[in-house]
Order: C-alpha cells, then sequence, then structure tokens
C-alpha cells in the first residue's frame, strides 16, 4: 500500500512539473512581471487627512474649519523648517530564503542617494529567521545606512528572532512591542533520510562527490558519523560569527546569556538589553509624525504566474529539506 502511495505521488509530482513546465514556455507564462516600482507615502499627510475627516464629522462646522486650518498650518510650518530631517519607512517581511532582500536593496540604493543631512530611516521588520546567506545578506544591507551616516531604528511588532534578529542588532535602536519575540541567537540544520526505507525496497542510490566534505548529510544516502559531527561543527562556527555579530553592534548585552537559541518576549528583552525600547511601530511612527515628515518607501513588482507556481513550489521544498538557518 506504501508502495503504491509512492508511486501515486510520483505521478502527481510528475504532472505538476509538466504543467509547470507548460505554463513557463506558455505566452502567459513567459511574459514577465512589470519592472519594479517605487510607492512613496506621506504617512504624516495621511494620519492628518484622516483626522480632519473625522473632526468634521464631530465638530460643528465653523469650528472644525477653524481647527483643521490651524493644523494645517501647523504641519506647513513643521515641513518647511525641517529641522529633524525626513524619516524614512520600509517594511521588511522576512520568509526561509529572505527573499525581500532584493526590493531592500532597492529601496537602500534610493535612500542613500537621495538622502539629505539628519534623514533617519526605521525598517518594520517581522520575521522568524530563516537562511544564514540570505539574512547575513540583508544585514548587511541594513549597514549600508549606518555607515552613510544615517540612523538606523529596528521596529518589530510581533518577530525578530533568529536571522530575524541578526538583521536588528545591525540597528542603532530596537523598538518591540510589549509580547513581540525577539532573540532566538542560535543555528539549526536538519534533514529527513529515506537510506533504511530504500534499503528495505532494494533500491540503490548512489552519490559521487569530490572532496573528503563536500556532502556530511544527504536525504537517501547513508549519514555517518563523521558527516553528522563535521555538520555539528559547520553549525557551531556559523553560531560563533552570529554571536560575534551580535557582541558587534550590541556591545552592552551579555552574550553567553542570550546567545542560547531562545526567544524571549519584548518587556523581557528588554531587560536583556536585546531591545531599547517598548513600543507599537504604529505608535512609535505616530510619534514621529508630529516632529518630522515622515514618508514610508516600497518597491512592487508584478510577477507572472509561472513565477507565483514556482514560489509556491519553493516553499514546499524548504517545508522538507532544511539547510543551516539563523
Amino acid at each position: 500500500m506504501l508502495l503504491a502511495y509512492l508511486l501515486f505521488l510520483a505521478e502527481t509530482a510528475t504532472i505538476v512539473v509538466a504543467s509547470l513546465l507548460f505554463l513557463a514556455w506558455s505566452p502567459w507564462g513567459r511574459k514577465r512581471g512589470k519592472g519594479p516600482s517605487l510607492q512613496i507615502i506621506d504617512l504624516g499627510q495621511r494620519l492628518e487627512e484622516r483626522a480632519v475627516q473625522l473632526l468634521r464629522q464631530r465638530l460643528p462646522k465653523k469650528q472644525a474649519k477653524a481647527l483643521c486650518k490651524q493644523r494645517q498650518k501647523a504641519r506647513q510650518q513643521r515641513d518647511k523648517e525641517d529641522q529633524q530631517g525626513c524619516l524614512y519607512v520600509i517594511d521588511f517581511k522576512g520568509d526561509l530564503r529572505a527573499s525581500a532582500v532584493e526590493t531592500l536593496r532597492q529601496e537602500i540604493d534610493v535612500l542613500l542617494a537621495a538622502r539629505q543631512e539628519k534623514d533617519q530611516v526605521c525598517v518594520r521588520l517581522e520575521s522568524g529567521g530563516g537562511m544564514v546567506n540570505t539574512y547575513g545578506l540583508a544585514a548587511a544591507q541594513l549597514l549600508r545606512l549606518r555607515e552613510a551616516g544615517m540612523k538606523l531604528t529596528v521596529l518589530v511588532d510581533s518577530v525578530a528572532a533568529s536571522g530575524g534578529y541578526m538583521m536588528a542588532a545591525v540597528a542603532e535602536h530596537i523598538v518591540a512591542s510589549p509580547f513581540a519575540l525577539v532573540g532566538s541567537i542560535g543555528v539549526i540544520a536538519q534533514v529527513p533520510n529515506f537510506h533504511r526505507w530504500l534499503q528495505e525496497h532494494n533500491v540503490d542510490f548512489e552519490q559521487f562527490t569530490a572532496g573528503k566534505y563536500k556532502r556530511t548529510v544527504t536525504l537517501f544516502g547513508e549519514n555517518t558519523d563523521a558527516g553528522r559531527n563535521k555538520l555539528r561543527e559547520e553549525l557551531g562556527e556559523i553560531h560563533a560569527q552570529f554571536r560575534d555579530l551580535i557582541g558587534r553592534y550590541r556591545p552592552q548585552l551579555d552574550v553567553e546569556t542570550v546567545a542560547t537559541g531562545e526567544a524571549w518576549l519584548g518587556e523581557r528583552a528588554l531587560e536583556l538589553g536585546l531591545v531599547d525600547e517598548l513600543a507599537t511601530s504604529d505608535a512609535w511612527i505616530q510619534r514621529a509624525a508630529e516632529t518630522q515628515k515622515v514618508l514610508a518607501l516600497q518597491f512592487s513588482t508584478r510577477t507572472g504566474l509561472a513565477q507565483r507556481l514556482g514560489l509556491k513550489a519553493q516553499q514546499v521544498w524548504d517545508g522538507i529539506w532544511t539547510p543551516p538557518l539563523a
């Protein structure tokens, strides 16, 4: 029964792959998404417009008109003086592969090209972590802002764990909501192994490599103690680099205490020094909008059907085989 089920799965996978190939080569599948477009939203102005709309409904017409005119004049004066520079807001919602890093790179390119004195950047970050190399790249992209002299703040509403905290740690200021999950400074790798099942069904698996440690563990071959130990050694090296990064940009932290792979809620994270302030991103940005111009930036790209299906297939595969994750 199990063998019949596996054959059914193989047939299904073949049909899915054939369908994806057909879509990829069909006219509508080959159609590429439009190039990225930059959207800019004045968050302070949008908030003011909604407040004015509410005031016009709540207050007598004459009183509302006078108050709205007064508020508009005050905001125009603040924007004109521009004493604190502009606060730019960008978003990063991380998946296992940190696939949003490409958009992040483009946003940072624009920010650096347009930066003025006293301009600042805040990143609304939500990520439970993922692949070490891509999250390391995302953290390096954020470092470009600091190296250019732009103050960087990271806002965490729900989670900045593992690779997500790797990104947050390079900021000068980290703000988390009281119940945000923060930390998880650790590394993990896991992989299923079907070697014994293949042996039971007289199926040989052959793998050829050059280099003693080209492949330490495998899905279908027989894993050895030497291979497992080598993988543990590699994970230890990655963890050590992770700890070094945290210690470099958060020197006030007791790395030995926090680099255990544990994650903490916002209030405890504040006590440990993982974050610097407790607030929601909405409250923090609204306060900032009272004294300076706040612009939200976002690059958007329309993707084709084949691209979206390919992404879904990749997500399924990521759930089966997990490389070293931070």
